[in-house]
């Protein structure tokens, strides 16, 4: 009767030991994966940095070279935006979506914005961008709204990424 019992138990230790390796490893495999998935949401956190950082740097060339006029309004001195010079920063202001059409901005300031997306003699900041990409729009009727959109598209993404920064100039 004792050899019945050892000879049905024989080999459970070894697949103790099997299965003990397979979990072993499924974790080591979950944690290279969860390695890989840092690494990518960090690469798209740098690029929504630099985006933001591109949109910022427009705003505030927007705010500082748009012509104002002083105006007594109610017997207060204001400032007013000139609102034909606003327009002049308005870059494929139609469409959504990172498909926008329209015209180029011929605004020193813009077109310079735009040459630093797509510099000639390294990479690009954003990867993916195109000057018809990006937008700024313009709505005077809503208090100066000015929206900047700037969109990329990593080559290993099949899904354009997009950055908008709404602001209201004054």
């Amino acid at each position: 009767m004792m050899k019945t019992l050892e000879r049905s138990q024989s080999g459970s230790v070894l697949l103790e030991a099997l299965i003990g390796i397979l979990i072993f490893s499924l974790g080591i495999l979950s944690m290279v994966a969860l390695g890989a998935t840092a690494v990518n949401v960090q690469a798209d956190a740098q690029y929504r940095t630099e985006a933001m950082n591109l949109a910022e740097r427009i705003l505030s060339q927007i705010w500082t070279g748009v012509d104002r006029t002083q105006e007594t309004i109610h017997g207060v001195d204001m400032s007013v935006v000139s609102t034909s010079s606003l327009n002049d920063y308005q870059h494929f202001s139609n469409g959504d979506n990172c498909v926008f059409t329209g015209s180029a901005s011929t605004k020193p300031a813009v077109v310079d914005w735009v040459a630093t997306l797509l510099p000639a003699d390294k990479p690009s900041p954003l990867p993916g961008s195109t000057a018809g990409r990006q937008q700024i729009k313009v709505i005077p009727a809503n208090n100066n709204q000015v929206s900047i959109t700037i969109c990329w598209q990593t080559p290993s993404d099949n899904k354009v990424r997009h950055y908008t920064l709404v602001s209201y100039v004054n």
